[in-house]
């Protein structure tokens, strides 16, 4: 779960989230936001990233909700982690992803709004 707090703490509001799997987890820590990319263009460098299947090309794919990132990258300071959108809402609330943290695209659409450049993260295992 995604828990969106206040200046004085309080919640301003929760959204239902997919973390990472046992194999790809999600980094437990404080991190702060980086930027917010709204319809981002994915790109994946097996170098870098996760191992996706026996992929060993990098690729680069265009924006758009169907984007394996959503509709929105909120991009956190430990790298290559952030949050975002998805294309299949079904997912959410699983722990199935490469280690960011999934929202719905309207979700993550909304939180988007709520954060800037600085804003602080805290991933609690």
């Amino acid at each position: 779960m995604v828990v969106a707090l206040d200046d004085n703490g309080e919640w301003i509001t929760a959204y239902p989230a997919t973390i990472g799997s046992e194999h790809t987890p999600t980094p437990a820590g404080k991190m702060q936001v980086t930027a917010v990319a709204h319809n981002p263009t994915y790109s994946y460098d097996p170098d870098v990233n996760f191992q996706q299947g026996a992929n060993r090309e990098k690729l680069t794919l265009p924006p758009g909700p169907n984007s394996p990132v959503g509709s929105v990258w909120i991009d956190l300071s430990k790298p290559t982690f952030g949050i975002h959108g998805t294309p299949d809402p079904s997912k959410i609330s699983k722990t199935a992803s490469h280690g960011c943290i999934r929202l719905t695209n309207w979700d993550a659409e909304e939180l988007a709004k709520m954060v800037t450049k600085g804003t602080a993260v805290e991933i609690v295992d």
